[in-house]
């Protein structure tokens, strides 16, 4: 049979296979560590239609290897515990998307006998991911919004305020101190806002939506002032805190774009120009006062 076929075929069908079995590896090690019964079950039907896929493929490379990858297996397994299953599965769903270009580059040199079979195995592909992840609801994807919202608002405002400093305050630790006084007041302020958005139809509490926008707003205040407390060189104070900031922007918008499906750079090249800009016009504002109006506290 294997005389017959297109040998491009028979090559990525034994890197299919491989890929297939890898992914029925990662998605049966998801579900031995799950306790929850529901997302359980979930993680066991995609990796038993991961098997599937894998015996297609493999009746067109019989003599292909096929292992788990397990440094792949633990990376993933690890980022389940960190950041969530939604998370974990929506990466892996972007991973089965490079498959399926793949698949379809290789759909006309099918045979046409297994031509249904290979039809079925693209339709449970494009959708069997998506509606077990429609099953798995979890809190920190719920209040994810709260969350992004709060550590872009800290970054953007803080930033901006430090900037604004430099012209100011004769110490760092004076800029590192109105920091984290700015950030308690806008933390507060900010989760009252989240309370108040939160009731106007909010399907979550509205109690932890304002907890976790005046948590993350005011644990990134203290990160973003924690250069200041450690170097008496205001510019260098500055540049690592905005390098502290545009590190958690990247992070989080990561994981957003990885949950909404958005595209990472256009976002995340938003917030950094935005933080940029505020951090540059402060800086240049501070500045002029504290050299023209003769303030300089310190």
């Amino acid at each position: 049979m294997q005389e017959t076929l297109n040998p491009e075929l028979v090559k990525l069908a034994g890197e299919s296979a491989q890929d297939e079995y890898a992914d029925r590896s990662v998605y049966l090690a998801l579900a031995r560590r799950e306790k929850n019964p529901v997302f359980k079950r979930a993680l066991e039907n995609i990796g038993n239609g991961e098997q599937t896929h894998y015996e297609f493929w493999k009746t067109y490379a019989p003599e292909a290897k096929a292992s788990a990858k397990k440094l792949r297996m633990y990376v993933i397994v690890l980022l389940r515990l960190i950041l969530g299953l939604t998370f974990t599965l929506k990466l892996l769903e972007r991973h089965e998307g490079k498959l399926h270009t793949r698949y379809k580059r290789i759909a006309e040199s099918i045979p046409p006998a297994d031509m249904a079979r290979f039809q079925a195995m693209m339709d449970s592909e494009e959708s069997q991911e998506d509606l077990l992840i429609g099953e798995i609801k979890e809190n920190r994807v719920k209040y994810m919004s709260f969350i992004v919202l709060g550590l872009a608002d800290a970054v953007v405002e803080i930033s901006g305020i430090h900037a604004g400093s430099l012209g100011i305050y004769g110490k760092t630790e004076l800029a590192g101190l109105a920091g984290i006084i700015a950030g308690l007041a806008a933390s507060i302020a900010m989760a009252s806002a989240a309370y108040a958005q939160a009731k106007q139809g909010f399907e979550g509490s509205a109690k932890w939506s304002a907890i976790y926008t005046g948590v993350s707003y005011m644990i990134t205040a203290v990160l973003l002032a924690l250069p200041y407390f450690l170097t008496a060189n205001m510019a260098g104070a500055l540049g690592t805190s905005l390098v502290i900031g545009v590190i958690l922007v990247a992070a989080m918008t990561f994981y957003d774009t990885v949950i909404s499906g958005r595209h990472f750079m256009r976002q995340f090249a938003e917030i950094a120009g935005i933080i940029m800009a505020a951090s540059l016009i402060l800086f240049i504002i501070g500045t002029v006062v504290g050299q023209f109006l003769g303030i300089r506290i310190g």
